[in-house]
């Protein structure tokens, strides 16, 4: 067998934001990496790129929170191609009873000392007058963004390349000395990262990730109004559903002008095939509240697909029966927000360091339920 790294202290399977995120956190602090990705289609450059908090629980919370605080730091340094803007979200309000939610939002953020401001009709329409006349409200969450990840995931190696070596292999077989690859290379390191999404359960069988197929499309360049990505508060109750489809708008401004289209959500659907009937249901959507975008030319669309585990939160850990394996899989729609604070998690867990948020909310053992490993407490400290 031949050997296709030299002396990496940790292999990552998979460079899309999570992988290359954690690799940039190890080659900060001084280890070798060599990161492995097949070049296959994956959720990093499907996905929409919005950058926000996310509540449903405190862990969620932590974690968007902790990965929007690095994303802003990111920010500052990332290229124009990167395309990041801090322009902010708008949770759109229906009904009254949907503005009462926002209003009870709103006040949970505030508490974990996150900037919001609940709107009026009038004053949501005053800051987006392309909203359609019959909103209720919003709830604007000033601190949130947008971004193009693929531009950022090869940035972030470039940034640590004297640190970080960058293969183009599938991987076929995991053990506890490293990988091996379909043309029989080994890749040797003491320690193992996957972070490839939904070609992790070949590897592993026992992982427990379903794909989410979604779809998007995006308009041509228009001189309009829209700065905040605008959401329905619908797209909450949707995000971690366990059956069914769902269909929410999600329309966020990119600086080419263009209008970024999303988002639905389907299961037992395994085709990359863009299906009229739900893309015809997403535009529609997009149109109740934006009517304008009658006006407006969509020029492509496509799917992708989300890896979510059953409970919707993430797998950020240590494997409990290979003890030279961790887990950075999982995150459903949100890993394009939370590539920074899993890869600052994981480190710190493989490091032996002070964990920087509470992780027991996404142990990969709460489904891989076997004996943990004799050396809980890291693994190169």
């Amino acid at each position: 067998m031949l050997s296709s790294n030299e002396k990496a202290d940790v292999l990552i399977v998979g460079a899309g934001i999570i992988g290359a995120a954690c690799a940039y956190e190890l080659a900060s602090r001084g280890l070798k990496v060599s990161i492995i990705d097949a070049g296959l289609r994956g959720a990093t450059a499907a996905g929409m790129g919005h950058l926000l908090i996310l509540d449903d629980n405190e862990a969620e919370l932590a974690l968007s929170q902790d990965s929007l605080t690095q994303w802003r730091k990111w920010g500052e340094q990332l290229p124009a191609g990167a395309a990041y803007q801090s322009n902010g979200t708008l949770w759109l309000a229906e009904t009254e009873e949907e503005l009462a939610f926002a209003k009870v939002k709103g006040e949970r953020l505030l508490s974990a000392g996150i900037e919001t401001q609940l709107l009026s009709a009038s004053e949501t329409l005053r800051i987006e007058p392309m909203l359609t006349k019959q909103i209720h409200g919003a709830l604007r969450i000033p601190g949130d963004g947008i971004v193009y990840a693929p531009v950022v995931a090869d940035w972030l190696l470039a940034q640590q390349k004297q640190s970080i070596q960058l293969h183009q292999a599938k991987i076929t077989h995991i053990d506890e000395h490293g990988v091996r690859d379909s043309e029989g290379r080994r890749y040797l390191a003491p320690i193992v990262i996957l972070a490839n999404g939904l070609q992790a359960p070949e590897l592993l069988p026992e992982i427990p990730l379903l794909g989410k197929k979604g779809h998007v499309a995006i308009t041509d360049r228009y001189d309009h109004s829209i700065k905040h990505t605008l959401v329905e508060l619908g797209y909450i109750s949707s995000a971690h559903q366990a059956q069914g489809s769902s269909v929410v708008c999600n329309i966020q401004p990119r600086p080419t002008g263009q209008l970024f289209i999303g988002a639905t959500r389907q299961f037992d659907n395994q085709d990359y095939t863009v299906e009229s009937e739900i893309l015809g249901q997403l535009m529609r959507r997009a149109l109740h509240f934006v009517p304008d975008l009658a006006s407006m030319n969509i020029i492509r669309s496509w799917t992708g697909f989300r890896a979510a585990t059953p409970d919707g939160q993430p797998l950020i850990g240590r494997h409990p029966t290979l003890s030279n394996v961790w887990l950075a899989l999982g995150h459903e729609g949100l890993g394009i927000t939370a590539a920074p604070g899993t890869a600052r998690l994981l480190v710190s867990q493989i490091l032996n360091e002070s964990l920087p948020f509470a992780s027991a909310a996404f142990d990969p053992c709460r489904y891989l339920s076997f004996t943990q490993p004799e050396k809980e407490q890291g693994a190169l400290a």
